[in-house]
């Protein structure tokens, strides 16, 4: 049976644009298009769609505020329609902590190559956030006090070892909970979350404002310091490269590599090569199969790789993938990722 998607968003020719898209697949089916919240409202109960597409702003009541009842009143699968500018993402950001799965940029239809890219795309986050979990595990409680082995550990200690970090699909939410979590102790921290350029820098203020590592947007060529996470940029793959007694960021504008730019393997492969055994790897909630690879790279480099359980995942592919190929030492729910990253560096 095809997956019932109700369309929301207040400009015509979007409504008609997405329809067209998604109606393209077959196992995709468009049973209504919506110009503004209180008529999607009324399209839900008598539609009863399996995921909403739900454009950010719009008249008589903005996305948020609407997805922010949806989720108390009736929870959905909700991918999120997004303009390419700083409060696009600034917004799809908050969208995404209100239970929102996950987001599409709207299209720039400058070529049939792009727009016949864009379509893919959505109708994959539209499969994904079908199978989506939408009960999250509740977070628990983040420690008043932070007791940690590595407190007053040496630089020299710290800057031995590297942590690498990929996500997709509820990725955000996922990074943001390992982090927060984390003391400022602790070796240098390098990630890779898909999300478009103009998103990225948005995503690391974010970060960098909830917990003790400091959280920056790689710009290449900087020097990987303890206590700080370099998150890649949305235009170019991120990788490492020893340098003295450390490692630097190094960004490249290679082809996508699994569809993405930045992709997590590329990241990973590096870190395989670079740092080997006094690396530790961290893949998250994400569709599609992008680290599996590299995470294996890294296996068997001798890294130590933590992979996020089904149970606490939004979306199951990229841990699964990685735990399929024999990547992963070890499987834990996503409030334990912290923990067992600090027990492993004991």
């Amino acid at each position: 049976m095809a997956i019932k998607v109700l369309i929301v968003d207040d400009s015509a020719l979007m409504r008609a644009l997405l329809a067209e898209i998604i109606g393209g697949a077959p196992d995709l089916a468009v049973v209504g298009s919506a110009p503004d919240p209180i008529a999607a409202r009324e399209m839900i109960k008598t539609l009863n769609p399996d995921v909403l597409t739900l454009d950010v702003e719009m008249p008589r009541m903005d996305g948020l505020e609407f997805l922010g009842r949806l989720m108390k009143l009736r929870p959905m699968p909700v991918v999120m329609i997004s303009s390419l500018t700083e409060r696009g993402s600034e917004v799809t950001l908050q969208a995404l902590e209100l239970g929102a799965v996950d987001y599409v940029a709207k299209p720039r239809a400058e070529n049939a190559a792009l727009l016949q890219g864009y379509a893919e795309e959505i109708r994959d986050k539209i499969r994904a956030a079908h199978g989506a979990r939408l009960k999250r595990p509740p977070a628990a409680a983040l420690p008043t006090r932070w007791e940690t082995p590595l407190a007053g550990a040496p630089n020299r200690i710290l800057a031995e070892r590297l942590i690498a970090i990929g996500a997709s699909t509820g990725g955000t939410e996922a990074i943001k909970e390992v982090l927060v979590r984390l003391p400022a102790e602790v070796p240098g921290i390098v990630m890779v979350q898909h999300m478009p350029e103009t998103f990225t820098p948005s995503f690391a203020r974010r970060l960098d404002s909830l917990g003790r590592v400091r959280v920056v947007e790689a710009q290449g060529g900087e020097r990987i310091q303890p206590g700080h996470a370099y998150l890649a940029p949305g235009h170019s793959h991120l990788t490492v490269k020893r340098s003295g007694g450390g490692w630097i960021t190094e960004l490249s504008r290679t082809d996508p590599v699994n569809r993405h730019r930045p992709a997590v393997d590329v990241l990973f492969n590096s870190v395989a090569r670079e740092v080997g055994r006094n690396a530790i790897g961290v893949i998250l909630t994400g569709m599609g199969r992008d680290g599996a690879q590299g995470m294996l790279a890294m296996h068997q480099a001798g890294a130590w790789n933590i992979g996020q359980d089904q149970e606490s995942c939004v979306v199951y592919g990229m841990p699964r993938e990685a735990a399929l190929v024999g990547a992963l030492n070890e499987v834990t729910g996503l409030p334990n990722v912290a923990a067992r990253i600090l027990a492993r560096l004991k």
